[in-house]
């Protein structure tokens, strides 16, 4: 919801390769060990390359793929901002080991109190250990957080844990806490 991917191009890229690139880079059994951290970010586009069939046609799209513009909600980031000038703000995220150059690229190094990253933590959402991080990291309790996500299954494990749970589906449901 902060980190913003141009879905339209990755559908575009899909369409002229006519490969299933969402599918296959998303299919739990490659894009875990990534999150993970078992695995780095180029290992995994490689493992997608080889799971497309291999060849300079799926390394090809998949390196469009890996390529496609991404940018920051800037909405979302004011409205995360005000609400850090009362409480702390952790970023919770499955990513990659390339999650770092993004928030550089992004202007978002220094933005939160924290980062919890899967990549390296170890463990990614809905895992009920990645949601104690977190809290930890902010310094409070898990009923004393918000935690916002466009995942309902991210946000039913972080409600089960005793966290206050948000489903975002647009910048409304995060105003309605935050506003």
């Amino acid at each position: 919801m902060l980190r913003l991917f141009d879905h339209a191009a990755q559908a575009d890229i899909e369409a002229r390769y006519g490969l299933p690139l969402m599918k296959t880079a998303l299919d739990p059994a490659l894009i875990l060990p990534a999150t993970l951290g078992q695995v780095t970010e180029e290992e995994w586009l490689e493992s997608v390359v080889v799971a497309l069939g291999g060849g300079e046609r799926a390394r090809q799209a998949v390196t469009e793929f890996a390529q496609v513009r991404f940018w920051v909600d800037e909405e979302v980031r004011a409205l995360l901002a005000k609400a850090q000038q009362h409480v702390p703000v952790v970023i919770v995220t499955n990513a990659t080991d390339s999650l770092e150059q993004h928030l550089d690229l992004l202007g978002l190094t220094y933005f939160a109190d924290d980062v919890v990253s899967s990549a390296r933590v170890g463990v990614a959402k809905p895992d009920r250990r990645i949601y104690e991080i977190a809290a930890e990291r902010a310094g409070v309790a898990p009923e004393r957080c918000l935690f916002v996500d466009d995942r309902l299954q991210n946000v039913e494990a972080a409600r089960a844990l005793g966290m206050t749970g948000v489903h975002y589906r647009s910048f409304q449901d995060l105003a309605a806490v935050l506003g």
